[in-house]
């Protein structure tokens, strides 16, 4: 067992599938079968299974990918230290997003990283506040940013950036030419929510709880696993929704969506930056830090 073969698996979990796990590293498909080959007689079990175009890890491969992905990240995390040492940064860096601050928020700032410092590459990772907490315990992750605040005693977090939340609807409904709602009208009305373990959902009920309501007592129609999901939902006119302004910037620009303010409610959230409170972050982490804060000016 060496990193470059664990690499290799790696890239055919993440990519799912033997040729662009080939194409991504320099590779024939038949090498590629051959190293995870390989693998699997030295862990003596399947680690891969092929399920028509897709490659899938089996229990096994999923508990090698985790200490894999681990081994890997300690060895960017030298070589980023070692070219630090000699005045450079580079190196590779694997982060996390929530769904609003990774699809709408963090590729962009991520793009003006790599023009200042091109001799590095960064993954991003992205799944509900949740899941990315969990990363960042178990290492998976360096750094995420999430949708709301935890009680976790591990994790370091800090507020990085404001953002609000309105009623969405679209230009054709009965509030389309509202500016402003009440609570209770929305009890009456579908309502699609994003599902548990996201920062939205957490920071409706938040908001509704402080107030005394409830998000139990809306007319729930349905239950979504991403903001992109819920944009369309309301786009097809399958219910209303409270979503981030970010995430809706372009249709409320053109005018295919509207938003409304809720009456009573507090909607402002913010969006945290979170480490892990007990692992020291590589030298390439410390840098795109400190290049988040100064781009949100929160430093």
């Amino acid at each position: 067992m060496d990193l470059w073969r664990l690499n290799i698996f790696c890239k055919v979990i993440e990519l799912k599938g033997f040729s662009k796990a080939g194409n991504a590293v320099h590779l024939s498909q038949p090498t590629v079968s051959s190293h995870i080959k390989d693998l699997e007689n030295h862990f003596e079990c399947q680690l891969i299974d092929r399920l028509g175009k897709k490659a899938v890890p089996t229990k096994a491969g999923e508990l090698l990918y985790r200490y894999a992905h681990k081994l890997i990240a300690l060895r960017d995390e030298a070589e980023s230290a070692m070219a630090e040492f000699h005045g450079n940064i580079k190196g590779r860096l694997v982060i996390g997003g929530s769904t609003i601050p990774g699809e709408y928020i963090l590729p962009k700032h991520i793009g003006a990283f790599m023009v200042d410092y091109p001799k590095v590459s960064i993954s991003l990772e992205i799944g509900d506040t949740d899941k990315i907490i969990q990363d960042v315990l178990s290492g998976f992750l360096e750094l995420g940013i999430v949708g709301a605040q935890t009680s976790n005693k591990d994790i370091y977090q800090e507020k990085l950036i404001e953002d609000e939340m309105k009623l969405i609807v679209t230009p054709d409904h009965k509030w389309g030419r509202k500016k402003t709602i009440s609570p209770e009208l929305l009890h009456e009305e579908p309502f699609i929510l994003r599902e548990p373990g996201s920062g939205t959902l957490k920071s409706i009920n938040l908001s509704f709880n402080e107030k005394g309501f409830s998000v139990g007592d809306l007319n729930i129609i349905a239950e979504m696993g991403s903001t992109e999901a819920v944009i369309q939902g309301i786009k097809s006119h399958v219910g209303v929704s409270i979503l981030s302004t970010i995430a809706v910037a372009e249709e409320l620009k053109s005018g295919s969506l509207k938003a409304l303010t809720v009456n009573k409610l507090n909607l402002t959230r913010s969006f945290y930056l979170i480490t892990h409170k007990h692992r020291s972050p590589s030298p390439l982490c410390k840098t795109f830090m400190a290049f988040l804060k100064k781009e949100f000016i929160l430093t």
